[in-house]
């Protein structure tokens, strides 16, 4: 089953959607493998969305965390991609300080606060980087909120931060890279998959709890955002960066019902057909 886009595919022509690869503490998912349905919707030139309805399974063993109430309880985590960035060198800018929102980027964060307007948001977290709190911003503000850091939401590091890296650029010969370019299953050249999975529903499960009964919008970057969904979705954390479903400004919302994920949606608030820009 494919959602649509030119995403990898995993063992039989299809994604398989099953219980993570990743053992991640306080998140209990259902046995996915037997029914995930696919709901497409797309609209030229606006928002795209893509949403999977996931079967419930019960809830797996062990109370719930104190105050959690019903099972019932439904709380949505929405995981909002930074917008454009200003970078006319082209730079993988990774973690570095100073990258701030293009004009265009200005536009597209309050593109992404128009779409979640009208919704129940109580909190807005986001990663500490620049970019992130600037498209923060215009969703706090609507909601009359603060923006709270999460150091969780950040930017995974990577050896070639600072640099331009791909075809032409003459990275890959240069024999001080090699070494990290060994293993792209980890990957060699940053922060382990499963280590940036594990933070990230670190992150979205204290969401959940903030924001009980309510929604959250937690702002961050493609790689944590795409591997936090595949987590989520039982795929393999390795993947083609070429493609993520995760453009600037998009919108990954994750509905828990109680502490268990039941379903993911995606939407481009900004319009479809924007160029991915990986690592950023």
């Amino acid at each position: 089953m494919s959602d649509g886009s030119n995403e990898d595919e995993d063992e039989g022509g299809g994604v398989q959607l099953t219980a993570p690869r990743c053992i991640l503490p306080a998140l209990r998912l259902p046995a996915l493998r037997s029914g995930a349905l696919p709901a497409f919707h797309t609209v030229r030139d606006g928002p795209v969305h893509l949403q999977f309805i996931m079967p419930q399974r019960g809830r797996g063993s062990g109370p719930p965390p104190v105050g959690w109430g019903a099972m019932s309880d439904t709380t949505v985590v929405h995981l909002l991609r930074h917008a454009e960035v200003s970078n006319p060198r082209g730079l993988l800018y990774g973690r570095l300080p100073g990258f701030h929102l293009s004009e265009e980027g200005r536009l597209m964060a309050k593109s992404a606060a128009g779409f979640l307007a009208g919704r129940d948001v109580t909190v807005v977290w986001s990663s500490p980087m620049e970019r992130a709190l600037e498209t923060a911003a215009p969703v706090a503000a609507q909601f009359g909120l603060d923006v709270e850091i999460d150091e969780r939401l950040i930017e995974p590091w990577n050896h070639f931060e600072g640099t331009t890296f791909g075809v032409g650029s003459g990275a890959l010969r240069r024999p001080s890279h090699w070494r990290h370019l060994r293993n792209p299953f980890q990957p060699s050249w940053g922060e382990p998959y499963d280590s940036i999975a594990a933070r990230m529903h670190a992150a979205m499960t204290d969401a959940v709890r903030a924001a009980h009964g309510h929604e959250a919008v937690c702002v961050s970057h493609q790689l944590p955002i795409w591997v936090a969904r595949r987590a989520a979705e039982g795929r393999r954390l390795w993947h083609h960066p070429g493609r993520r479903r995760c453009a600037l400004g998009s919108v990954t919302s994750f509905t828990y019902h109680g502490d268990t994920i039941a379903g993911i949606s995606y939407a481009e608030p900004a319009g479809a057909g924007r160029p991915q820009v990986p690592g950023a």
